[in-house]
């Protein structure tokens, strides 16, 4: 019963260690991750520390990425923005994955009305584009940490709604279910032991490509105002703060894009990479 599961695991890998971009971006994330977990370490000052004695000097050996208008080290509000700006795309993705999950489990497997109901539900929310969604819940709940990865995850919710449903379909149908069902197993069994476990690829994959969405958005909605507010070393706001110098200091808008462009990168080529590790059909 093993062998087969470990052969798997090792085709998985097998597929995944050729894909040379896939590579490229485990290791752009990893090395994200690296960043956010020992910014403390790796910053050179504070982030928060004003010394407009020191403001926008360009890159420099004492200062690697220069200082904003209020005379903080660039680099080390990137480093420490690093666990902002993922800190957020994790938890909405997860906020997302959680209820989408539950109702496109529940909507797949009981049918009928109930899959109605909670299609048209999610129909309704893929009607309208995900950044105006994020910018309706936050004009309700208001600017913030905590409100902008609500208002993020709460549009990723179809969408994993959608994927789970299908594969719930799918996988229900097959003969394993229904002689699981006729031993006597119960529903909650059913779906969380045998469904579930089995539909888990394309969540996986999809939880990873929303990630980069997510952190753009957040990103985007910080540089409106919307997001984590200053002094806040997030991404998207230090963006913001930075159009106003974008002649006469620009690096104080780059690097900040910089950090932003190839941490979505990263994640949206390790998620083809594992599309294909899953499904190597899919491969083009």
């Amino acid at each position: 019963m093993n062998q087969p599961k470990e052969s798997k695991i090792k085709d998985f890998l097998s597929i995944l260690t050729m894909n040379k971009a896939a590579m490229v971006g485990a290791i752009i994330i990893l090395f994200y991750i690296f960043v956010a977990l020992f910014a403390p370490l790796l910053a050179p000052y504070d982030p928060y520390e004003i010394n407009l004695e020191n403001k926008l000097i360009p890159p420099s050996s004492d200062h690697w990425m220069g200082t904003d208008d209020k005379g903080r080290d660039i680099l080390s509000r990137i480093l420490y923005g690093s666990r902002l700006s993922m800190g957020i795309g994790i938890t909405a993705v997860i906020f997302g994955a959680f209820f989408g999950i539950i109702l496109g489990l529940i909507a797949g497997y009981y049918g009928k009305w109930i899959d109605s109901t909670i299609m048209r539900i999610m129909d309704i929310l893929l009607a309208f584009p995900g950044i105006l969604l994020a910018l309706a819940i936050i004009s309700a709940l208001g600017p913030g940490l905590i409100n902008v990865t609500i208002a993020v995850g709460a549009y990723s919710i179809p969408l994993f709604a959608r994927i789970v449903r299908g594969s719930t379909l799918e996988v229900k149908r097959l003969e394993y279910i229904d002689a699981v069902r006729s031993l006597g197993a119960n529903d909650f069994t059913i779906i969380f032991k045998h469904i579930l476990p089995n539909i888990l690829s394309p969540i996986i994959v999809q939880g990873t490509l929303r990630l980069a969405t997510v952190i753009l958005s957040a990103a985007g909605l910080s540089f409106l105002g919307l997001g984590a507010q200053p002094p806040s070393p997030e991404w998207g706001t230090m963006l913001s703060s930075g159009r106003d110098f974008l002649f006469s200091a620009p690096y104080i808008a780059i690097f900040p894009g910089l950090a932003i462009s190839i941490l979505v990168l990263g994640f949206n080529i390790f998620g083809d990479g594992l599309r294909d590790a899953f499904d190597p059909r899919m491969k083009k």
